[in-house]
């Protein structure tokens, strides 16, 4: 039990390392000459978390699997000063090249940059959009549902479901991306594999307040994006980190806040309450974190009015002359067959195993036996 889940954990960590981004570059002298052996670090500013790797015989260094989020970089050799590099943030997916210059002189001597410029991206050669948190929260939402933010992106078109429609109990976007098919689309959340293998739409994707970004990409795809020709969408959740963070919410939709529709009898009817929240804290400083959250939905509604024919209490006794006549028919005048005078029937010809069972029937106070009834609309 314990080696399982060990196991199952490790590849949990192992997926959202590799959903994140990447850096890379050349470490160079003053002169322009390659600088093989210089330690490279960079620290997760939220996290403390650190990655080291060392410049090869080209000078080249590379760090990959990256989780998104503020980083600074640093590079230090023996002879030369310290390099830092401050407000480095990464996106979802991106691959950014930070080429560093080290001047000579004391490696105790730092030489500080701050970087709060957008990094360029060069080694990626699809075309994507990153929808950050802040669109992800603050943009809104019918039913708060983060995958109709993908219509931001551009090239995003809805597409007609078909017989991709399933019945299941999540709800699937159907969405064609630079005029591929509505199941076009690969769909990764933190970096596994997050498609629908019966239809190929996607499932389940976290409520705003637990996802971070996403990133939609199209045109000359990676080789990683095969699956699909037409878009992949890299989603990234949130974490946990050093400082504890989270929120509470609640959305309500009330028909008494609402204005009637011009052209409808009634008000809306639609109660809808969403609430929720997130918690993100450390369990161990620098090393472990932890990161929760949930969200509901109570939803009602007045019902539907529903038309169905039962019997009268005429009808039970025998007298069917009510049902029968122009009144009930469209002015048509109807008679039993079987020889049944005057449309009545002897009570004692009645099944009394029928007649048992309409004992849990609704009685109709109608002539003709309409029964009119509603079933509530509660969904939660």
């Amino acid at each position: 039990m314990i080696v399982v889940l060990v196991l199952a954990t490790h590849g949990n960590a192992w997926a959202q390392a590799v959903a994140g981004a990447q850096i890379s570059g050349t470490v160079r002298d003053s002169s322009g000459g390659t600088i093989p052996g210089a330690e490279v670090t960079v620290t997760k500013i939220d996290t403390g978390a650190t990655r080291t790797v060392f410049t090869s015989a080209d000078g080249v260094y590379v760090l990959p699997n990256l989780s998104v989020g503020p980083y600074q970089l640093k590079v230090v050799l023996q002879g030369f000063n310290t390099y830092i590099r401050d407000g480095i943030v990464l996106q979802v997916s991106s691959n950014p090249e930070i080429n560093v210059t080290l001047a000579v002189g004391a490696i105790s001597e730092q030489v500080t940059v701050a970087a709060n410029s957008t990094l360029v991206e060069t080694h990626t050669t699809g075309v994507g959009q990153v929808i950050d948190n802040q669109r992800v929260m603050e943009l809104p939402l019918n039913g708060r549902q983060a995958t109709e933010l993908i219509f931001l992106s551009g090239l995003a078109t809805s597409a007609p479901a078909g017989d991709l429609n399933t019945n299941k109990n999540f709800p699937t976007v159907t969405i064609s991306v630079a005029g591929g098919q509505a199941n076009g689309i690969t769909y990764i959340m933190d970096g596994g594999t997050h498609n629908d293998p019966f239809n190929n739409l996607n499932l389940p994707t976290p409520f705003p307040d637990a996802l971070q970004e996403f990133k939609v990409e199209t045109s000359a795809l990676p080789a990683r994006y095969g699956y699909h020709a037409a878009s992949a969408v890299n989603l990234i959740t949130k974490s946990g980190s050093n400082q504890v963070h989270g929120d509470v919410f609640e959305f309500l939709r009330n028909y008494h806040f609402n204005a009637r529709n011009f052209f409808a009898p009634a008000r809306d009817s639609l109660n809808r309450n969403q609430f929720g929240g997130t918690i993100g804290a450390p369990v161990i400083k620098n090393r472990m974190f932890l990161f929760a959250g949930y969200q509901g939905r109570v939803e009602k509604s007045n019902p539907a009015t529903t038309i169905s024919f039962v019997p009268t209490q005429a009808m039970l006794n025998g007298d069917f002359t009510a049902i029968t006549s122009p009144a009930c028919n469209g002015g048509r005048q109807l008679n039993l067959t079987g020889g049944f005078v005057d449309n009545r029937v002897d009570p004692s010809r009645l099944s009394p195993v029928t007649l048992k069972f309409l004992q849990h029937v609704p009685v109709s106070q109608d002539p003709c036996g309409r029964l009119q009834y509603g079933i509530p609309n509660n969904n939660s």
